[in-house]
Order: C-alpha cells, then sequence, then structure tokens
C-alpha cells in the first residue's frame, strides 16, 4: 500500500478479522506497508512478489483503538532473523522501529 488508509478503515478491519488488531507488513526501504489479512506471512510473500527485499521487511500488529505510541506492536514470527541480529519475533533495533513508525505515521490518517 502506497496510498494512505484512514484510522477508521483499519478500526473496520480490525474488528473483521481479530477484533482489536490489524496486522501489517512494512518494506522500510520502499515505505510502503500491506495490511489487513491473516498471516504476516501472506503480506510477506506479496511484498517480496512486488521486489521487495527481505532485511527491509518487518511484521507489526496496529491497534487502532490505542491513542499513543503503543499502537504499533512490533512483533511476527517473520521478524525471527537471526542473520540481522533479529533473535524474537520483536523488532529489537530501535533505528528500524523508528523506521518503521515513520512508515506507518505516513501512511495512516490519524
Amino acid at each position: 500500500m502506497q496510498t494512505k488508509i484512514s484510522l477508521e478503515k483499519l478500526n473496520g478491519l480490525a474488528k473483521s478479522i481479530f477484533g482489536n488488531l490489524v496486522k501489517a507488513v512494512v518494506d522500510i526501504d520502499k515505505e510502503i506497508m500491506v495490511v489487513g489479512g491473516e498471516l504476516h506471512a501472506d503480506a510477506e510473500a506479496l511484498l517480496l512478489q512486488k521486489g521487495s527485499k527481505q532485511q527491509n521487511i518487518w511484521g507489526i500488529n496496529l491497534y487502532p483503538e490505542i491513542k499513543d505510541i503503543n499502537w504499533i506492536e512490533f512483533d511476527s514470527m517473520i521478524n525471527l532473523r537471526p542473520s540481522q541480529n533479529n533473535f524474537s519475533r520483536g523488532v529489537e533495533d530501535k533505528d528500524i522501529q523508528r523506521k518503521i513508525a515513520g512508515v506507518v505515521n505516513k501512511l495512516v490518517k490519524r
């Protein structure tokens, strides 16, 4: 997704699938993201098909009803990357977290 999405639309997606969260995958290099769906891996595959590089793709969860910075949760199985020194489902590098948040905040109308 390169176009902006409203918080209301994200909230609708959340309610239709998981109730309070929307899964998303962000390409921090291309500054794009895919939102929705049941698995981060599906969105990851779509971005890879569109030419994204694995090292730039990170999985997150968005909680549209949370009003502070905690509305972005840096948690996904696709984030497990020992080759990039990321040894957990979370995004451990604070710089990468800032880049992800920048892309999200650019693309979500809050």
